[in-house]
Order: structure tokens, then C-alpha cells, then sequence
């Protein structure tokens, strides 16, 4: 789907961006960079939703599974752009985000989790993801404190990871020092229509007219009133719970991204401490923290990583992954002309931060659609697609079986 923005007829529009995370932040620096009018909308305060509750993993590789292709290509595309992109928004911001280069282990517990382990490492490798399989005891190598149970791991040296809380707030400085506005604890109530145009947003008593709205609103995409009903993004809140444990910063437990069976993982930071998440659950808008989650996230990264038992609690969580029926966020343009959708990016956000922001950025600057984030529209939810059903192995993996 291709919409023009000729209807314009300005060769820099103004823009509102509704919503102020990674995704609303990021593309509102791309587009005040090149001179363009913007103002961000935030329900609260900026990068405090999901970029907020998130790891910062910037994983295309190890998360890699089949059944996503497509989803892996913007992944790997998005992830070769962020040395360069951690590079600008630091200078941009006079800050430090805390990049970090070790590398992510994947772990087994047993034979079960080593052939769905393997298995996976089997696809990625044919797609030539630069994976390396690794014995427990080479694995132990690389992490001494790693359970002796552990059978075996994948280690992918090019998955990364940021401080994502560094991230936001390197980014909503940099957007300001380009020049532009953002309104925090300001609620978008409706997006204003002309016909088959955007005409512009509603706060309160108050309206603004722009040529172009960006709906960046995470999970809250879909409450935002004034679409017409096929576009009204089908994104829900999948809710996760999250910890924090402190380790000894002069001798940390961990140094690498570790994921363990049953899709928990472990992100260790340079401040000492390790975020362990994340629960899965359809709880809507849901934000308490529960016992049984707790003790998941416990239970099952002590077992990779018996060393956190002495660990202090540091901080607990929760978060609203904004999730779409397929999983895959949704970008680009729409039926409306002047709606650009930038939501939906489930557990990616942060790793789709540089893709994002140069693809819907270019795309409101100059019409261009890029090619890589065609296949993402809202359009293809009007589409019958069949059923993908689940292999056993994956489901070992991810704890659903």
C-alpha cells in the first residue's frame, strides 16, 4: 500500500506524533533534524510505557525462529544500523546510553531444552546468522557462574544490548535540541479527519491542525478515537512482570545477555544490576505484580544462574508490550492520507528504533515508501492468512507446551 502525500503540497509538513516512546521519539529527532515542524503527545511522562519497562536487547539473531522471516529481515536490517545510530544520538544528546558488545548466550537444561536449543540454532545457521554452538563446558567458559547443569548454549557475538532508559532520555534531548515540542501528561482524545485527510488532534478543549499524525501509541493505539474501524490498529497489551537484582559491580555474576529455558532472560548493566524478565500474560491493562510471576522469574533464572540467591532485590516492574495479531509491528501509511501508523512493535522496539525512525521519517519528508517496511502495513489484517501452527520444539522452548 502506497499512500501519496502530494495532497500536501508542502515540501516540509507539520507533524504530530501521538505517543513519546523509543518509536514517537525517534522518529520526531529524524523528522526536527530535517527541519520539520513536530510535536510529540504523551499521556504521561516521556519513554515511561513500554520503552520504559523494557531490556534493551537488541537480539535479531538469537530470537530468530522460523515462521518469521519476513519479521528477521527488518530486524537484522534494523540491527545493522545501530552502532551509527547509538553514535548520533549520543553526540546529539551530550550523553551516554551504555552500548554494549559482549554478546548473548542461549542455555540448556537438560535434553529436552538441548534439541529445541538445537533445532533453532540448525535455522539460524543456514540463514548464516554467525551463531556458534557452544558445549556446557565452553559455555562455563565464557560465564563461570552458569549452573553446571547447563548442556549446552548458542552464542551469538552480534546481538547486543542498550540501557533502554539511557536510550529515552538521550532521545527526548536530542529531539528538543532540534527543535522540537513535546507535551507531556497531554492525552490525544480523537484524531481530527477531512474526508479521506487528516485534518489534525485533539487534547481536551484544544485542537491542532497538522498535515501528518503518527500514531505511536504502544499499547494505547487502538483507545485513540476519530479511525475509521479498519484502521484502528489491532495492537493489545500483552503485560510482563520484571526485576532487578544488584550484583557486585566489581565482580558481577554475568557479563553476557543469557537466555535461559522457558524464554526467561537475564541483561546484565554496567551500574551492577541484572533484569531478569519476563512474564507473558493477557491481562489487558493490568499492572500487579503477582507472586507467581515473581517467583517464575526466579525459579527459572536461578536455575541457569544458581549465584542470584544472594543477590538483592533491587526493583520490580511491570510492563505492556504493545503486541499486533501477528506479532509484527505496524508501519508506514494508510487509507487516510496523512495517518502514518508506528505502533505495534510488540517485543522490538527497541531494536526497531533506527529502522523505524528512518523509514517513516523519509516517508513523511519525501513520499518515498521503503522497501523494507512494505510488508508491514495495516492492510495485510484485512487479509485472510492461514493459521501458523506452532512447532513442538518451539514450544518446549518458549515454556508454552
Amino acid at each position: 500500500m502506497s499512500i501519496s502525500l502530494s495532497k500536501l503540497n508542502v515540501s516540509k509538513p507539520t507533524v504530530a506524533i501521538i505517543g513519546a516512546g523509543v518509536s514517537g521519539l525517534s522518529i520526531g529527532w529524524r523528522l526536527a533534524q530535517a527541519g520539520a515542524q513536530v510535536e510529540i503527545f504523551e499521556r504521561n511522562d516521556p519513554g515511561r510505557g513500554a520503552s520504559w519497562a523494557a531490556a534493551g536487547m537488541l537480539a535479531a539473531r538469537a530470537e530468530a525462529e522460523p515462521g518469521e522471516e519476513t519479521l528477521l529481515q527488518l530486524n537484522l536490517k534494523s540491527q545493522e544500523m545501530w552502532p551509527s545510530f547509538k553514535d548520533e544520538v549520543e553526540a546529539a544528546a551530550h550523553m551516554p546510553i551504555d552500548y554494549r558488545d559482549e554478546g548473548t548466550l542461549i542455555v540448556a537444561l537438560d535434553q529436552d531444552d538441548a534439541e529445541a536449543l538445537h533445532f533453532n540454532y540448525e535455522f539460524q545457521s543456514k540463514l548464516d546468522l554467525k551463531v556458534e554452538w557452544l558445549s556446557g563446558r565452553e559455555a562455563r567458559k565464557r560465564e563461570p557462574f552458569l549452573s553446571p547443569n547447563v548442556t549446552g548454549a548458542v552464542y551469538s557475538p552480534m546481538d547486543h544490548q542498550v540501557e533502554n532508559r539511557f536510550l529515552v532520555d538521550a532521545l527526548r534531548i536530542a529531539f528538543m535540541a532540534a527543535g522540537g515540542m513535546l507535551h507531556n501528561y497531554t492525552e490525544i482524545t480523537a484524531i481530527e479527519t477531512k474526508g479521506d485527510t487528516v485534518a489534525g488532534v485533539r487534547f481536551g478543549e484544544k485542537k491542532l491542525e497538522v498535515d501528518v499524525v503518527v500514531l505511536a501509541a504502544g499499547a494505547w493505539s487502538r483507545t485513540i478515537e476519530g479511525l475509521p474501524k479498519e484502521l484502528i490498529p489491532p495492537v493489545r497489551p500483552l503485560k510482563g512482570q520484571m526485576l532487578a537484582l544488584r550484583m557486585d559491580v566489581n565482580e558481577p555474576l554475568l557479563r553476557h545477555v543469557l537466555w535461559a529455558p522457558k524464554g526467561i532472560y537475564m541483561v546484565p548493566r554496567a551500574d551492577g544490576r541484572v533484569l531478569i524478565g519476563a512474564t507473558v500474560e493477557e491481562k489487558d491493562f493490568d499492572a500487579d505484580l503477582t507472586a507467581g510471576g515473581v517467583l517464575h522469574l526466579l525459579r527459572e533464572s536461578w536455575e541457569a544462574l544458581p549465584g542470584i540467591d544472594e543477590l538483592p532485590i533491587d526493583e520490580m516492574w511491570v510492563g505492556h508490550r504493545p503486541t499486533s495479531r501477528d506479532d509484527a509491528p505496524i508501519l508506514g501509511p494508510t487509507t487516510l492520507n496523512g495517518l502514518v501508523m508506528a505502533t505495534g512493535h510488540h517485543r522490538n522496539g527497541i531494536l526497531l528504533a533506527p529502522v523505524t525512525a528512518d523509514a517513516i521519517s523519509r516517508y513523511i519528508l519525501d513520499g518515498t515508501m521503503p522497501t523494507e517496511i512494505a510488508p508491514f502495513g495495516i492492510d495485510r489484517f484485512q487479509k485472510k492468512e492461514p493459521h501458523r501452527k506452532i512447532p513442538e520444539n518451539i514450544k518446549l522452548r518458549q515454556g508454552i507446551a
